[in-house]
């Protein structure tokens, strides 16, 4: 990673954004300066907006801010460049279609625009801001002046989630030299499987107005490039969905972090109860049937203590220096988790939590074990919220490599054995929301934003200073704690 004055500004201001408890300030730090000369600029929104989204064009510097009924493009030293008005307007939730494609019979009234997914999409320049108006529609805007080069509305497959909430959406591209990309698109359906599916591949045209914009990337009467929520999963967890908290690539696969809600026995119980199971969900690329789809719960565990609902995660690589102590390659991708205590509440998560290290390639060994032995015939597919956990695995003679993209059989696929993750640090009172995380001069730093506001390190050794920075206006918790995580750290 370049050093640069920017990249400090995509690093802080983005923790600030999701780590505060106020989401109208953006505070960035203008360049590593020593800590008595460190100043600070700020950029507040309107009063009635909160921030939801933030993404750094990595080439120029730019941020481009998602809020609610605005788009703003912001240069690094946070001044407001382009601003681009996407709400309010008449909409009510229960409108399937639209009101924009069909007349609604439901009362219709303002109705703020929520932006739930902002993404860059490098290859045609150009910025994909998806809202919670009309069931999720998105726009396409030039990346030089936020102008709408198009809003695909016509069809089903442009309604992408019917969910208000910020953070209900995440989208990963896919990118090709000579051909159109690809989206990945997952969300929380809200207790809507028919119209929603909860994971799909899109079509990302080069012409924004095109009428294939969003469409599946493969779809006939049998097939087609999703995992829907059988209805009959409601059933049995009436509030059933799954929450996806990331989502990012790594060599020929698309991966998702999630939270997804089980019903359990409790031990020695006849009687069972719902709690939340963090779970790592892969996709291959280029599978546009989704028979490679196969999750696996992960947690964190730390002197006896369970960390299981998964808060925030962030990809990097190893470096040199935490390479060596994981004994792992420095270009090795490494995710960088946060997890609260416990996994029975994922709307009141506890105050204790964990900053732990998962090392891509073991959980990617734990699949690839799992998929020899299912297509062994061994077990059964395992996957409780497809209610397929008595269905035996088929057995088939082939070779199981490590780009294996699945059949039409044995899937979708469950992992049963949680992947535990290292753990480094352990926060019992302010709770960590978010991460970030890069390699510089060898060593992987990480950021963790806490839910008072505040970024936070692993406690000062002799290897790890303790540095403390003000961070914004004092209406703002002017004093606002820097700790930087060193590869040299994380063994203590």
């Amino acid at each position: 990673m370049k050093a640069m004055p920017w990249n400090w500004t995509c690093l802080l201001s983005h923790l600030l954004m999701v780590g505060m408890g106020s989401s109208t300030l953006l505070t960035r730090q203008p360049a590593p300066l020593s800590q008595k000369q460190r100043s600070f600029v700020t950029f507040r929104g309107e009063p009635t907006e909160g921030f939801n989204h933030l993404v750094v064009d990595e080439r120029t510097g730019h941020i481009y801010l998602g809020a609610v009924n605005r788009i703003y493009k912001l240069s690094s030293d946070l001044k407001v460049l382009v601003t681009h008005e996407t709400g309010p307007d008449e909409d009510n939730p229960k409108c399937y279609p639209p009101r924009i494609v069909q007349t609604c019979n439901e009362p219709l009234t303002t109705t703020n625009n929520v932006n739930k997914m902002l993404l860059i999409d490098y290859k045609e320049n150009r910025l994909i801001a998806c809202g919670s108006l009309y069931q999720g529609i998105c726009k396409l805007l030039r990346l030089e002046d936020l102008f709408k080069l198009g809003e695909p509305y016509h069809k089903k497959e442009h309604y992408l989630s019917g969910v208000n909430e910020s953070g209900s959406v995440f989208g990963v591209i896919v990118s090709y030299s000579n051909l159109d990309d690809k989206l990945f698109i997952a969300t929380a359906v809200d207790g809507k499987p028919e119209y929603f599916p909860t994971i799909s591949s899109r079509k990302l045209t080069k012409n924004s107005e095109a009428d294939g914009m969003f469409a599946y990337v493969f779809h006939d009467e049998f097939v087609a490039s999703m995992i829907k929520i059988p209805s009959d999963t409601f059933t049995i967890i009436p509030d059933f969905d799954i929450y996806y908290v990331y989502g990012f690539s790594s060599g020929n696969f698309v991966y998702f972090l999630t939270l997804q809600p089980e019903m359990v026995s409790p031990p020695g119980s006849t009687t069972k109860e719902q709690v939340y199971t963090s779970k790592l969900v892969r996709l291959c690329k280029e599978d546009t049937a989704f028979n490679s789809y196969v999750e696996v719960p992960i947690g964190c565990e730390r002197s006896g203590v369970e960390y299981r609902l998964l808060q925030a995660a962030y990809l990097s690589k190893a470096g040199a220096m935490l390479g060596r102590t994981l004994g792992v390659h420095p270009d090795d991708d490494l995710l960088f988790t946060v997890f609260s205590k416990g996994q029975k509440r994922k709307m009141k998560s506890l105050d204790e939590s964990a900053l732990c290290i998962f090392i891509l390639k073991q959980i990617n060994d734990r699949i690839k074990e799992r998929l020899q032995s299912c297509y062994r015939g061994e077990g059964t597919l395992d996957l409780a919220w497809l209610k397929v956990k008595d269905i035996p695995c088929s057995s088939a003679l082939l070779t199981i490599d490590d780009n294996f993209c699945g059949l039409d059989m044995n899937a979708p696929l469950g992992v049963s054995d949680m992947v535990r993750g290292i753990p480094v640090f352990t926060e019992d009172r302010d709770r960590m929301t978010s991460v970030i995380a890069y390699v510089y001069k060898n060593h992987s730093l990480a950021f963790v934003g806490t839910k008072s506001g505040k970024l936070k390190k692993m406690p000062g050794t002799s290897h790890c200073p303790t540095l403390e920075l003000p961070m914004g206006p004092p209406s703002h918790r002017a004093a606002v704690t820097l700790e930087v995580l060193f590869s040299s750290c994380s063994s203590n």
